[in-house]
């Protein structure tokens, strides 16, 4: 019997819990950060979730070809707008079972609370000329496959209908083997005065 073969298909809701589990599994600059949080639901919440309620359409997954998605790639074309929507109406629905810490964040669990309660943090005025913004994650046994080209082809492609002329991204420069990747797939850095620990790339969505 010929084995299933892994494809890039648009994101179903039947997918949710899959892609909150690939989130947490490729957290940690790219590792696995299970065990690391209290409540480890503030991750795919924070990274995810927003993208899967308010941008469906451009949420697209690799499907293991039996119908599990094990990777996934999220966006939106337009972040200013994405962060209005997300604090009207993603925070209402989640935001309580995240209480933002009264002072400096204690613990990994308060630091992706305030960073939840606090999504104007993604409009930097560096950015202005990439108004999309990416995220893509895939379990390590699909990576170095070829399939993390394909998932960006399938949102650059979607992004560049929608309008969108360049997208931009965030990774956490420790993840080396992201950065290597984003290099082979087109993206630049981006300045970014006092990025903390993240870098910044952007790319443009034409093919």
């Amino acid at each position: 019997m010929e084995r299933p073969q892994p494809t890039i298909r648009p994101y179903r809701p039947a997918d949710r819990e899959a892609v909150y589990d690939i989130c947490v599994r490729t957290a940690e600059a790219g590792g696995d950060a299970t065990g690391l949080y209290k409540n480890e639901r503030v991750l795919p919440d924070n990274f995810a979730g927003p993208y899967l309620e308010l941008e469906p359409g451009l949420a697209f997954v690799l499907d293991d070809g039996r119908g599990t998605a094990v990777g996934y790639v999220l966006g939106t074309s337009d972040t200013a707008r994405f962060v209005a929507e997300l604090r009207e109406r993603w925070l209402p629905r989640v935001g309580h079972l995240y209480p933002p810490p009264a002072g400096e964040p204690a613990d990994g669990d308060e630091l992706m609370a305030m960073l939840l309660h606090n999504p104007e943090r993604m409009i930097l005025p560096e950015l202005a000329d990439y108004p999309a913004h990416l995220h893509i994650d895939l379990l390590p046994e699909f990576q170095g496959r070829g399939f993390g080209r394909l998932l960006i082809e399938r949102l650059l492609a979607a992004l560049h209908r929608a309008g969108a002329e360049r997208v931009h991204l965030g990774m956490v420069s420790a993840n080396t083997g992201a950065r290597a990747f984003y290099d082979r797939t087109g993206f630049h850095v981006l300045p970014v005065p006092d990025p903390g620990v993240l870098t910044y790339l952007g790319r443009s969505t034409a093919p």
